[in-house]
């Protein structure tokens, strides 16, 4: 498809996705609240519109990728959203991670002036999303899961079409959950061996080689030890992520003890100040209880 595709939403993931677009031909017409981020993308090719609505009225596939559903809701639905300027056979692409209840909800609203919109969160972090290397996990209609094929396969290296609207976001939420439980795990295991006076590095190798590896750790427990705290996926978007994995296990009746409970860890580390830290962070409210640090600052 050649026509000109819509992005809003340009932060840390947004914005380098928004770019791969851009770097491979895409037309892309682009919004976001701060207006640094739309002059980078500006500055690379990118069509400026002054909200979600003019977005919408310039394309024909739109993408939101905010942080939360009530941003998407704004997004999409809102005074200025793109509901405001579609037409029949319009594409809305929420590749933001969402209440996938909430996302069959503004699908139905959609729906009544013949747009399609296809739930596609993504996994990878922003080395992914620079990288083009993204796993995009898609539900919705086939045939328009189709139609976009082209930008998911330039925005991710594993596409995944996971059947039903909200079928992606659910995907997306087992996955977050496993991550964010392990986090928990690896900190408390880190903060055990600085407390019994292990050698941190060679606990990590150890772990690397042996049954308690995974990708966590190799991720996780690297920055753990590194001290490298920099924002990507932040403690803050861990516990939004975490509200929606609970709210969404209790209207499946399906119990989740490790999820509920890792939770309280990234709220005593909102409580400790460490919003805006990466979700490793964690580790350090169990230095902190327990009078150790797996590395020094």
């Amino acid at each position: 498809m050649t026509d000109k595709v819509g992005f809003v939403g340009l932060g840390n993931m947004g914005g380098p996705m928004a770019r791969n677009l851009l770097k491979a031909g895409v037309r892309l017409v682009v919004h976001d609240l701060d207006p640094r981020k739309v002059q980078s993308l500006a500055e690379a090719g990118a069509e400026v519109a002054p909200s979600a609505q003019a977005v919408a009225r310039e394309t024909t596939r739109s993408i939101c990728m905010v942080e939360t559903t009530g941003q998407a809701e704004s997004v999409i639905l809102g005074e200025h959203g793109f509901i405001q300027a579609v037409k029949p056979g319009h594409i809305v692409i929420c590749m933001s991670t969402v209440d996938p209840f909430k996302i069959r909800d503004i699908a139905a609203k959609l729906a009544d002036k013949g747009v399609t919109v296809l739930d596609a969160p993504v996994s990878g972090g922003t080395v992914g999303a620079v990288q083009g290397s993204l796993s995009i996990l898609v539900g919705g209609d086939k045939a328009a899961f189709e139609k976009c094929r082209d930008l998911f396969d330039t925005m991710g290296a594993n596409v995944f079409h996971a059947g039903a609207l909200g079928n992606g976001i659910a995907m997306k939420l087992i996955n977050n959950m496993l991550l964010q439980v392990t986090t928990v795990a690896i900190a408390e295991g880190l903060v055990m061996g600085a407390k019994a006076g292990l050698d941190i590095e060679q606990l990590y190798q150890m772990l690397t080689v042996s049954s308690g590896d995974s990708f966590a750790l190799r991720n996780r427990g690297r920055r753990m030890i590194d001290r490298n705290f920099a924002p990507s996926g932040t403690v803050d978007i861990s516990y939004k992520d975490q509200e929606l994995e609970t709210a969404f296990a209790k209207q499946l009746g399906v119990p989740v003890l490790l999820a509920n409970v890792s939770q309280q860890a990234y709220q005593m580390a909102r409580a400790a100040g460490l919003n805006k830290e990466e979700g490793s962070a964690v580790v350090k409210v169990y230095e902190r209880l327990a009078g150790v640090k797996v590395a020094n600052d």
